[in-house]
């Protein structure tokens, strides 16, 4: 009987272990849930001045709100100085015991800030000269580069004082060629930058509470992006699939994104149609799916926000666990 019980608790503590893997409580719970179901969630775009509009919209349609909520920095004058209602927002959805994902539209630093969606802004490019110099420590176009990310730093700060572990998925769709960071491939492009800005955060800034989200779209180049963009092991925690190109969820993204994520996490980053609930049983491991803000209610029906929110493989903030202080 001794033997039994010594066995019994050599086995909880294995699975007790099991379910922790990182210092993250949120990532902690993507893994533990990874495989059986999918948290829902909603990026909050602009404006900043009210930053949980989507999310309580989704309530106020399914009676649920979702599980993970998402802001985003943003790029124009009036969401920049409204930052901090974004990030009081980002508290009081942690401390609802929701799932805290950040994004950031950023502005092209060889270019001003405030700035436009256009090519005179966040849709913009960087010539070949202009990229070696913002992946070279300490040149002109590197320091204005840094100096912007300084800026958000100090949100980020807060959010870690008050204990709030943040989703960071900066330099969204890496092998999009529409934004100024994206559809550089190789070592030197896009993956440098990122990489660069990682080290920046996590070794001077300090910034202990971000689990970074390693974001893709899903182009018919895909399987090879999924190399060509791919951040060495140590700079993602989570991997994540925008879906916007009208073929849906399919077996080969799945199948690409399975073999990318090497274990860890993988999610839907962003999507406008967000998978029904016999795809998530097909497709247990999206850890989440986040749709975008007002795409959500122009690409599907309110019936099926309504069946997916209370579908049993779906879960939302009610059935989270809430995060210890």
């Amino acid at each position: 009987m001794k033997k039994l019980y010594t066995l019994l608790f050599i086995s909880l503590a294995i699975s007790a272990q099991a379910q922790k893997k990182t210092k993250f409580q949120s990532l902690n719970y993507l893994y533990s849930v990874t495989g059986k179901k999918t948290l829902a969630g909603i990026h909050n775009r602009e404006p900043n001045a009210t930053p949980a509009v989507w999310t309580n919209k989704v309530d106020s349609v399914s009676g649920h709100f979702p599980g993970l909520w998402s802001g985003d920095f943003l790029f124009q004058m009036d969401n920049i100085n409204n930052r901090q209602i974004m990030i009081d927002e980002a508290v009081r959805q942690w401390n609802k015991g929701a799932v805290v994902n950040i994004m950031w539209h950023a502005c092209n630093p060889a270019m001003k800030e405030p700035c436009g969606w256009n090519k005179e802004g966040v849709l913009s490019t960087l010539t070949d000269a202009q990229w070696k110099e913002i992946t070279t420590d300490g040149t002109e176009l590197n320091k204005i580069w840094k100096g912007r990310v300084d800026e958000v730093c100090v949100y980020l700060q807060q959010l870690k004082e008050k204990g709030v572990e943040v989703l960071w998925r900066p330099m969204h769709e890496m092998n999009q060629k529409v934004f100024w960071w994206g559809g550089c491939p190789g070592p030197e492009g896009t993956v440098k930058l990122y990489q660069m800005m990682h080290d920046y955060m996590l070794k001077e800034k300090k910034l202990t509470n971000l689990i970074w989200v390693w974001d893709i779209q899903d182009f018919k180049s895909l399987a090879d992006d999924a190399k060509a963009y791919k951040p060495a092991p140590g700079y993602w925690d989570v991997a994540a699939l925008d879906v916007y190109d009208g073929s849906g969820y399919t077996d080969e993204k799945y199948k690409i994104m399975l073999d990318a994520c090497e274990g860890k996490p993988m999610a839907i980053g962003e999507c406008q149609t967000f998978p029904s609930a016999d795809i998530l049983l097909k497709q247990p491991k999206w850890a989440f799916f986040m749709v975008w803000s007002e795409l959500e209610f122009k690409h599907n029906t309110l019936d099926q926000i309504k069946a997916i929110h209370n579908a049993p493989n779906v879960i939302t903030l009610d059935k989270m666990p809430g995060w210890k202080k």
